[in-house]
């Protein structure tokens, strides 16, 4: 995933870019990157946050750096913001996209005169980079946004910081959001609508989808309409989200509550008390608890002074190893208990089911799982939602190719076990639930889920769950 924030104004911008930037930490555990435009030209930054926090590695940056404009980054995979000079003139442009159709983009480059791409230290083209070379293949930058924009299949949500002002266009299907925020002097564009509050800025406009604008000292120009077709991604308010974020005007708080809410009203057990796997499943639990009456508690809390999620490290077995280590028993509240726990979402079930056998060590009678979200059956398409490589990571499709006798399975088929009225989704259900050693497993109803987001279904996109684009 990755998040970004970026400011416009009459005076330095470096206090606001780096806490709107530094915001976005829980987007993003790889690199960190901030670029300025003043009086003396441009000026860039980026580091590595893999061990340390984002304000640790850019607070001396932050004292040397000067401009009136800049933009920053917290990226999960690519380093950025890159510095480009073309034609346009000289610009730096930050991301954040999922590209699928690289090679073919490439090829066409290519063929058009490009002599070259840098490779990312794993063998990949930055992404961001190759954003700037669509841009390049155009006689202007509004034009070369727009042709990215309908190009990458996928998702593109891009700010490109000029000497003019800062451009800021949204993925044409919306999929990941743009905000623009005003205070005196100054503007703000950014990934999380909360993070320019502090700040001193309030609402001034929420991107719509396609949409491309240009922000300068003296305001703000839509430059490409919005389309009207949305396809938001509804895992935002699920998991991605900060919880005081909010997307399309919907908190993402309350969503949490809304869907825990949901959860409980379809469920008949009767533990002693619920939890949350933190930290996105706590509010989640927070509604369960208060639709159903049943006690809400805390046996787990997220150990976070020295282990934010920035430092997670990129190998799958160590990163299972910290997320186990995080999280810290509070006995007494687990002892002798019957224990429901929800979290955002069960992808390949390794955590969900060490935390189940740690709670079974610690005492607990029973562990009754929730999932806030209906079963993940197919890889992202549109976001970098995890580093999986292959669908079969996903526990899920792991559970339908043992009961199917084989792993390529039909997109038909696969409709049937996304049906919550079919027996072939209880049969992967109960699956799930005895190979990870649950009490019992009820996963939220996409229905449910939808509305507890309380837009229209057709502007959120649900593909991880049925596979509709």
């Amino acid at each position: 995933m990755g998040g970004f924030f970026g400011v416009v104004s009459k005076e330095d911008c470096l206090f606001d870019l780096f806490f709107g930037t530094d915001y976005h930490s829980h987007l993003g555990t790889r690199r960190g990157g901030i670029a300025v435009y003043g009086e003396n030209g441009f000026d860039r930054s980026i580091h590595n946050i893999e061990n340390a926090p984002f304000r640790t590695k850019f607070d001396k940056d932050v004292q040397e750096m000067k401009g009136y404009m800049g933009i920053g980054c917290i990226s999960d995979y690519e380093p950025q913001p890159l510095i480009v000079r073309s034609h346009h003139g000289t610009y730096a442009i930050t991301t954040v996209s999922k590209i699928n159709n690289t090679k073919e983009i490439v090829d066409t480059i290519f063929s058009n005169g490009n002599s070259h791409f840098l490779e990312m230290s794993g063998g990949d083209i930055n992404p961001t980079e190759l954003v700037a070379a669509i841009i390049n293949q155009k006689e202007n930058i509004i034009d070369g946004i727009h042709y990215a924009l309908e190009l990458i299949d996928g998702s593109l949500t891009l700010m490109v910081l000029t000497s003019k002002g800062i451009y800021a266009a949204r993925d044409k299907y919306g999929r990941t959001p743009m905000v623009i925020g005003k205070k005196e002097d100054s503007y703000c564009l950014t990934f999380e609508d909360f993070a320019y509050r502090n700040l001193g800025y309030e609402d001034f406009k929420e991107l719509g989808p396609g949409e491309i604008d240009i922000v300068t000292q003296e305001g703000v120009k839509t430059l490409v309409a919005p389309g009207k077709d949305m396809k938001i991604c509804t895992f935002l308010w699920v998991y991605y989200g900060y919880p005081s974020s909010s997307y399309e005007g919907i908190s993402v708080e309350q969503m949490r509550y809304n869907c825990g809410a949901s959860l409980a009203k379809r469920d008949n057990v009767k533990p002693d008390i619920v939890a949350g796997v933190p930290d996105s499943g706590t509010a989640h639990a927070v509604g369960y608890s208060n639709a159903s009456g049943i006690p809400f508690s805390r046996p787990f809390i997220k150990y976070t002074p020295t282990w934010p999620r920035s430092f997670m490290p990129t190998m799958q077995s160590k990163r299972n190893l910290i997320a186990k280590m995080k999280l810290i028993a509070v006995h007494d509240l687990i002892k002798d208990k019957s224990l429901l726990l929800i979290d955002d979402s069960i992808v390949r079930g390794t955590q969900l089911r060490e935390t189940t056998e740690f709670l079974y060590a610690s005492g607990a009678k029973e562990v009754h799982i929730r999932p806030a979200c209906p079963p993940l059956l197919y890889g992202c398409k549109y976001l970098n939602f995890s580093r999986s490589t292959s669908e079969m990571d996903l526990i899920t499709r792991r559970v339908i190719a043992k009961l199917e006798g084989t792993e390529d399975i039909s997109d038909e088929v696969l409709q049937e076990y996304a049906d919550p009225e079919s027996p072939k989704y209880d049969r992967m259900i109960e699956e799930i639930r005895k190979e990870l050693n649950f009490t019992t497993l009820q996963y939220s109803r996409l229905d449910d889920m939808l509305d507890a987001v309380g837009i229209p279904a057709e502007k959120l996109c649900t593909y991880c769950w049925n596979g509709k684009e």
